[in-house]
């Protein structure tokens, strides 16, 4: 058997037909930039979070950018970043001419540490962005003491993290959230596109005009904004898809379940959920200490892995000139030679989930 690691086609082949009709409609509309379709998205995403307000932007890097701009962060301020994420968090920082801040994550839960945070604030420091990393669920309150504290502003990460809750409140209705569709996310465009949630009427007003060329009414610029839109296809696509989330996340937790305990006597580290956090299980990412040979292995048996993320950012080629060296984080590197994804897909079957779990058994 073969056993992909995801399976777009499969995950939404029950609304294919829906979603092409929709398209058919944008396309035959004449209004291919913001319009109706966007408009709707926003509403009932915001709706679906449980936030005030929704700004489709073109991806999940230019929401996270342009939720640091609408609250005023520029050159030279100091931004606290988990050390064990993907690097477009930091490139938002960076975008902004401000100063990413790393720090360790909690090795259960692979999400930033709160008591790491408070040891960084200086000065300088204006924002946190916490990820909830694999759609596992940050510890907001602690850090949302800590910014309460220091006068920080927060913009949560939540790129893979769409469905989850933290202490029964849906990720998103508390804040300024940022999020990506990119296609293998829960929920997912086809194609780049992106998001900012807010509960505030000035980070709303502000993103308004920054997502366009920073204008409100068209040909008078006020700021200067860039050109980030959520185009009418893909909100199309979006607006179908958001209707089938909750099953889709529900499959998920099936998933995941069935892994968990599957896999309780491998000897492998599998996720830790804390009793406050309901994941959105974007990713089931198990530990070996032999990742390498262990994902050949799987591969051999026909059991599709990915790694997220092979290389920390302070170890990137991008960021060398901030002198961060080998060890300097010690758990993020470790995690970046552990950690390996297992399949996960809301199409996935039990054949297929069990058919990965005796392979991880055997092989590990």
């Amino acid at each position: 058997m073969i056993v992909p690691f995801l399976d777009l086609l499969a995950a939404q082949s029950s609304i294919q037909e829906e979603i092409e009709s929709s398209l058919k409609i944008v396309a035959r509309s004449g209004n291919y930039i913001l319009g109706r379709e966007l408009e709707k998205f926003e509403i009932d995403f915001a709706n679906a979070m449980s936030a005030k307000q929704c700004h489709g932007v073109a991806n999940g890097l230019d929401a996270i950018y342009l939720a640091l701009k609408a609250a005023g962060i520029t050159e030279g301020d100091e931004v606290i970043v988990p050390a064990n994420t993907y690097i477009a968090t930091w490139l938002a920082v960076s975008r902004c001419g401000a100063i990413p801040v790393p720090v360790e994550p909690l090795e259960d839960t692979y999400n930033i540490d709160p008591q790491r945070v408070e040891d960084v604030v200086t000065d300088r420091t204006k924002a946190i962005i916490p990820v909830h990393l694999y759609g596992q669920p940050a510890d907001m309150d602690s850090l949302r003491i800590i910014a309460d504290r220091y006068g920080l502003f927060i913009v949560e990460d939540a790129a893979q993290a769409h469905g989850a809750k933290y202490k029964s409140k849906v990720i998103g209705s508390v804040g300024t959230v940022a999020w990506s569709f990119y296609p293998t996310k829960n929920l997912g465009a086809w194609g780049d596109a992106g998001a900012v949630t807010t509960n505030s009427s000035s980070i709303s007003r502000e993103i308004i005009p920054l997502r366009n060329y920073g204008s409100v009414v068209k040909y008078e610029n006020d700021i200067k904004g860039i050109n980030s839109r959520l185009d009418p296809m893909q909100a199309a696509i979006l607006n179908i898809k958001l209707k089938h989330l909750k099953t889709w996340t529900q499959n998920r937790k099936n998933v995941a379940k069935q892994y968990s305990d599957g896999l309780k006597n491998s000897g492998l580290i599998t996720p830790y959920v804390p009793s406050w956090a309901d994941p959105a299980w974007h990713l089931y990412v198990i530990r070996h200490p032999e990742r390498k040979e262990f994902q050949k292995r799987l591969h051999k048996a026909g059991v599709n892995t990915v790694i997220h993320y092979p290389i920390p950012p302070h170890l990137q080629k991008a960021y060398a000139r901030e002198n961060f060296v080998k060890g300097q984080f010690p758990i993020s590197e470790k995690l970046a030679n552990e950690v390996i994804s297992l399949p996960m897909c809301p199409a996935q079957s039990d054949v297929q989930t069990n058919y990965v779990i005796e392979a991880v058994n055997k092989l590990v």
